[in-house]
């Protein structure tokens, strides 16, 4: 008798332990086992608008999903038709439903891995961060042009390019306007620490005049060499009183980047930004200029030369001069080698 009812233990204990088994099998497959599978890592925009149905066919189209029935349980269950977050969201091969689900639910977003490059014009810069955060072209474009806010930050809509220092920054996709300005503040005062602030002034300069001879200096050479020789060269025009005489600038002024030449006309164009007509610094940088142009300024070479000419075997290097006899004669073989080359403008 007893043995009897031992084996019954022992069938009905396997009964329930098999169908626990089952129930586990079922429960890990449809919550836990792989159910996501793109190609690569795809990131999922969910936008402030967007409702449960919209979030689910963007997962369905961007996850290729296998058996989502257990996300589908999860968002009943869990109400998330009205927790939805907007932002950024990874998913990886392999993902399964349930951290699918928490992602999305507890609002675990995967940071923008945004690069400030040194962007000419700020109409680029709005595009571009358009093109990589959730904020519209048209607003940043005009926060970039509010004088009110940018004298409130200490910018003009024409310094403002040197707010923005050049680097790899971490951000979620849907950061506002206002935060993301916020950042570059604290970025910028981070970059500009005691150390650098003093060098600005040890050189007569504030740190967005630093900003504006680098953007110079960023368009004049990509020699990683000479930059500082051409810093130490335009300081020594600025010191002294001199118009910059920066080509650069000129271009920038009639937004003509491509030419080789800056001559005739162009040189008396009406222009705060036509350094040849005007003695002293441009309103603003005509770009954001790297950090490695910036701390060519910081670090600018001493030297005596108030003149450099693009030299004429087009290495991207320049001849330096004290006088401007020694000037002129390499410029005439620059301009030789143009015409040689069938290069008039």
């Amino acid at each position: 008798m007893e043995s009897k009812k031992k084996k019954i233990l022992i069938i009905t204990a396997s009964s329930i332990l098999a169908v626990l088994l089952i129930i586990g099998g079922f429960l890990y497959y449809f919550f836990l086992s792989s159910q996501f599978h793109p190609q690569k890592t795809t990131y999922l925009l969910i936008y402030p608008k967007d409702n449960a149905a919209v979030v689910y066919k963007k997962i369905r189209s961007q996850g290729n999903p296998g058996h989502i029935a257990a996300f589908y349980w999860l968002a009943k269950k869990f109400d998330y038709a009205e927790h939805i977050r907007p932002g950024r969201y990874a998913i990886k091969r392999g993902d399964n439903c349930l951290r699918v689900f928490n992602k999305l639910y507890k609002g675990r977003q995967t940071p923008v891995d945004l690069t400030i490059g040194s962007v000419r014009t700020m109409d680029k810069m709005a595009h571009y961060l358009s093109t990589q955060l959730m904020i519209d072209s048209a607003q940043i474009a005009a926060k970039l042009n509010d004088a009110t806010y940018l004298a409130s930050i200490g910018y003009t809509p024409e310094s403002v390019p040197a707010l923005f220092i050049p680097n790899t920054y971490q951000m979620y996709w849907n950061i506002s306007l206002d935060d993301f300005f916020k950042r570059m503040i604290k970025e910028n005062k981070l970059f500009w620490d005691e150390s650098r602030t003093k060098k600005a002034a040890s050189l007569g300069l504030t740190p967005i005049q630093v900003s504006i001879f680098a953007s110079i200096i960023e368009e004049e050479t990509n020699n990683k060499s000479e930059k500082p020789m051409v810093a130490g060269m335009y300081l020594n025009r600025y010191n002294a009183g001199m118009p910059l005489q920066a080509d650069p600038t000129v271009k920038f002024a009639v937004k003509q980047f491509d030419l080789h030449r800056v001559s005739g006309a162009i040189l008396h164009v009406s222009s705060p930004y036509n350094t040849y007509t005007h003695i002293g610094l441009p309103p603003g940088p005509i770009r954001i200029p790297t950090v490695e142009s910036l701390e060519a300024v910081l670090n600018r070479t001493k030297h005596n030369y108030f003149f450099m000419c693009a030299k004429n075997d087009f290495s991207g290097t320049h001849a330096f001069s004290t006088t401007f006899k020694e000037h002129m004669q390499n410029a005439r073989k620059y301009w030789k080698t143009l015409n040689e080359k069938r290069i008039y403008k």
